[in-house]
């Protein structure tokens, strides 16, 4: 009897005795996991790190988090799984390296698979052209690249080296090429056409999209597209419209991961109280285009009678 009672004496005293704030603990607790992707970890496991009982870790953790323990595992394990994928691995290979035991376990749901089939994931744009250019915008110099099926990259940067080596980064075994108006003439005209949009006020142009990231990312990455311009929404509004009410870290951590700046409008998403948030282009960079847009729809309204 006294025996069954121990543990929970104990946890009780590792709590009150700990000085350690609980967010700093749940932060010490995901190192912990990091550290340890491959590895079956039980609650139990967990919460004797941190001195809380399972069910008390679980909900801590996904509060601060957004995810359970397990699901933040998971997301690890599919991260080495992508990378091993790339480095030339079989997927059932890659599959077992990383710790998923099954490969029932890596499609078993949809917020685990990743946003293409693996094999083309991990061709990392093998037997793939793909045409790429920059111009200099009112914002700063811009990257554009394009595959057969559309934008697959569009970033800003100081230097057409650097933004290059990115781009080759994202496709490590495309064949990259110069794009000349005439080999290309569809990417010069989106180029000259987003720069307007950025330095004229036109409308953002409607390009078609090749959006590549795990199948969570392309789901916050397609749901920014219903953003409307002059609209913004907090990344916990944007978690809701996901169905996702308790994933606001992935989200934010979704629009840090974009790789095509304006044509998918992470921009507009700031945090619950109002202020900026991240950007992955500057916080500079967002808060001209959150201006352009919000005095290019007073200007639209003025001229439609302030309908």
């Amino acid at each position: 009897m006294a025996s069954s009672r121990t543990p929970m004496r104990d946890e009780r005293e590792c709590e009150a005795e700990s000085s350690i704030p609980i967010a700093d603990r749940m932060v010490a607790l995901a190192r912990y996991i990091e550290s340890r992707p491959d590895e079956p970890l039980s609650l139990a496991d967990l919460g004797a790190v941190v001195g809380l009982s399972p069910s008390r870790v679980q909900r801590v953790f996904k509060e601060t988090f957004g995810v359970s323990p397990k699901a933040y595992q998971d997301a690890l394990r599919l991260n080495h799984y992508k990378q091993a994928l790339r480095t030339g691995q079989t997927v059932t290979d890659a599959i077992y390296d990383a710790g998923f035991g099954s490969v029932s376990r890596v499609y078993g749901k949809a917020d685990r698979q990743v946003g293409m089939p693996p094999s083309r994931y991990g061709k990392g744009g093998e037997g793939e052209t793909i045409a790429y250019a920059c111009r200099a915008t009112s914002l700063g110099l811009l990257m554009m690249a394009a595959t057969d099926q559309g934008v697959c990259f569009a970033e800003f940067g100081d230097d057409e080296t650097a933004l290059r080596d990115q781009l080759q980064n994202e496709f490590p075994k495309a064949r990259l090429s110069p794009s000349e108006a005439k080999a290309s003439p569809e990417l010069d005209a989106w180029m000259l056409a987003l720069d307007e949009h950025l330095s004229q006020n036109t409308p953002r142009p409607d390009v078609p999209l090749d959006i590549r990231g795990t199948a969570f990312q392309t789901r916050v990455w397609k749901l920014l597209l219903s953003v409307r311009e002059g609209e913004v929404v907090s990344y916990t509004e944007l978690a809701k419209r996901l169905g996702e009410p308790k994933a606001v870290r992935a989200v934010a951590s979704a629009c840090g991961r974009n790789r095509i700046a304006v044509l998918i409008p992470c921009h507009r998403v700031l945090r619950s109280d109002g202020s900026l948030g991240g950007y992955r282009w500057g916080l500079d960079r967002k808060r001209q285009l959150l201006e352009r847009e919000r005095l290019g729809c007073q200007s639209c309204r003025a001229r439609d009678g302030g309908l």
